[in-house]
């Protein structure tokens, strides 16, 4: 039987602030980053190669190296476990971390040691999968219902979900499976995209990659604001007269308004039929945001990049604070509490957009979105993904998008591993690109 052996952690940060890349009013220079985390085996994978995992949580620069830290003091808990038991009681696995008194202390259950345990149970998920040979999110959408409903973690959420209704929602989506599955492998999952976005693009640059997106198959696409209402509005009109005026535009200004601002700047926009309303205010304002829901309404109010787990995500969805639920898989402690969140937003109807703004998040997510679609809410009529077209160079087998839709690859495993060149050079600080910059 494979045991875990040891494990490596590294700070990996991508120069994405040089071209305005991820740019937005809040985040103005960030620098893509990741704290990767490689668990390695004993064992052997089916290509005869050693059985390893690998899992990344998202940040964006000063401040990865304090995640790194808390990523080693988790992972050095896995060393010596039978990776076949570990895989057997994955729910018992994310609970051995969670419920770690003095770990939870530092949160609990949010900030820089939620991020690393982010990391670290999703190279376990990427173990899971590979050891089965099959990709996370089909791993686990052909469990019985009795089996995923347990790696689902649904402690404080009993008083508006408790397991009995968790269970039913997953028997009633189990008998057809199959047909969802065979869905998703002939067209793909709905996805929309922000590579035109950026707030510091230019107008020129916007247009451009929206004509290039498009003819990707993109239909809906989504902008940052929040720098200057004049600029918003010019922004908003040259997207609408580039998309024509029945595609989906949305708008996303990372949290940089106070509520009176997000309804005024809101009003202003509302000319361009927008879809949604991303991040209005704080993240962790749940009635502000279902003060803005009240005030801009019939545009939707899109949230969740930044809950820092699924007892705020409850809060949201029950006071009818969202109406787009955006889970991401590096802010959530993995699969465990992204499955969570999914039950909830389908016993409130609340489609899921992830979010995927950030590196190897696009290739997390559209598992927690194919998951979603076959084994929890079933449906996909008013669910999108979004993605983001950089850094997938970096990926050993990076997602793939065609027609505007995620499509299923059959790779096992999580989509999380990096070329070790990749790492080799944007390890940060001795990686050969930073060492570089010093000289």
């Amino acid at each position: 039987m494979p045991t875990i052996t040891s494990f490596e952690v590294a700070d990996v940060r991508f120069p994405t602030s040089l071209q305005a890349d991820g740019s937005d009013a809040m985040n103005k220079d960030g620098d893509y980053s990741a704290t990767y985390v490689t668990l390695h085996t004993d064992g052997t994978d089916a290509a005869g190669k050693e059985l390893r995992g690998y899992g990344i949580t998202f940040t964006i620069g000063r401040g990865n190296d304090i995640v790194c830290m808390a990523a080693r003091e988790l992972a050095q808990r896995l060393v010596g476990r039978d990776v076949n038991a570990m895989v057997n009681d994955m729910g018992g696995t994310y609970l051995s971390f969670s419920e770690d008194s003095q770990m939870r202390w530092l949160g609990p259950e949010k900030g820089v040691v939620h991020l690393a345990l982010s990391a670290v149970m999703n190279a376990a998920w990427d173990l899971a999968g590979r050891l089965a040979g099959k990709p996370v999110w089909r791993l686990l959408a052909e469990m019985p219902p009795e089996q995923l409903v347990d790696i689902a973690d649904l402690r404080y959420l009993s008083d508006v979900l408790p397991r009995e209704r968790a269970l039913e929602i997953l028997q009633d989506a189990a008998p057809t499976r199959g047909e969802r599955i065979a869905q998703l492998e002939a067209q793909g999952y709905p996805a929309y995209t922000t590579a035109a976005g950026w707030l510091g693009y230019s107008d020129e640059k916007m247009v451009r990659i929206i004509g290039e997106q498009e003819k990707l198959g993109f239909t809906a696409v989504k902008l940052k604001v929040g720098g200057s209402i004049d600029d918003d509005i010019r922004r908003c009109r040259l997207a609408r007269e580039t998309i024509g005026p029945d595609r989906p535009l949305m708008i996303d200004a990372n949290q940089v308004w106070d509520v009176p601002t997000a309804i005024d700047w809101v009003g202003h926009l509302a000319q361009f039929d927008l879809k949604w309303i991303e991040e209005p205010t704080s993240p962790d304002d749940i009635l502000g945001h279902k003060k803005i829901r009240d005030a801009v309404a019939p545009i939707g109010v899109a949230t969740g990049e930044h809950c820092h787990n699924r007892v705020m995500f409850k809060q949201f969805l029950e006071s009818g604070a969202m109406d787009y639920c955006q889970v991401d898989a590096g802010r959530l402690a993995s699969l465990n509490e992204i499955l969570a969140v999914l039950l909830l937003a389908k016993h409130f109807d609340v489609p899921v957009c992830p979010h995927a703004g950030g590196v190897g998040l696009c290739e997390m997510v559209h598992h927690a979105s194919m998951l979603d679609y076959v084994a929890v809410s079933g449906s996909w009529d008013r669910n999108i993904t979004e993605y983001v077209d950089n850094l997938h160079e970096h990926f050993v087998n990076p997602v793939k998008v065609a027609n505007g839709r995620y499509q299923v690859t059959g790779d096992p495993g999580y989509n999380t591993e990096m070329f070790t060149e990749s790492i080799a050079e944007f390890s940060f600080p001795d990686g050969t690109y930073w060492a570089g910059t010093r000289n």
